[in-house]
């Protein structure tokens, strides 16, 4: 059993940082990607960036580039994501999202790629 598990959340001001984090685990469970997505009330989950972990390749929603930086150590199975600069629109619930080798088929930017899936973290900016 795969237990996605996200931490970090909290409240800040426009112009504030935040930083999350997620570890994957269980069983013989090994991450190929991990991504992170995020749902404002009255909208659709999107993207917000992703990371391979044999290559270290990183992809970005382009709302957040330059301002986010997602990263990765343990040999994969944990991801974070720090938040610069962040603003109101950054508000939201955070979904951390694992997927193994049957997944990870695209840039990671797809809710469709992953298999596992963190409850959410709440991130609210203030203006």
């Amino acid at each position: 059993h795969v237990q996605v598990v996200e931490s970090g959340g909290g409240s800040v001001q426009s112009g504030g940082s935040l930083n999350l984090s997620c570890v994957a685990s269980g069983g013989t469970f090994s991450s190929h990607c991990m991504g992170w997505f995020r749902q404002s009330p009255g909208k659709e989950r999107e993207a917000v960036a992703s990371i391979y972990f044999y290559s270290d390749n990183k992809f970005y929603d382009a709302s957040v580039k330059g301002r986010f930086t997602i990263s990765q150590e343990n040999a994969g199975n944990t991801m974070y994501l720090q938040m610069n600069r962040m603003q109101p629109e950054d508000t939201g619930v955070y979904y951390c999202a694992a997927g193994d080798a049957s997944g990870c088929f695209g840039v990671g930017l797809r809710s469709i790629e992953y298999q596992y899936w963190g409850q959410g973290t709440q991130v609210t900016v203030s203006s």
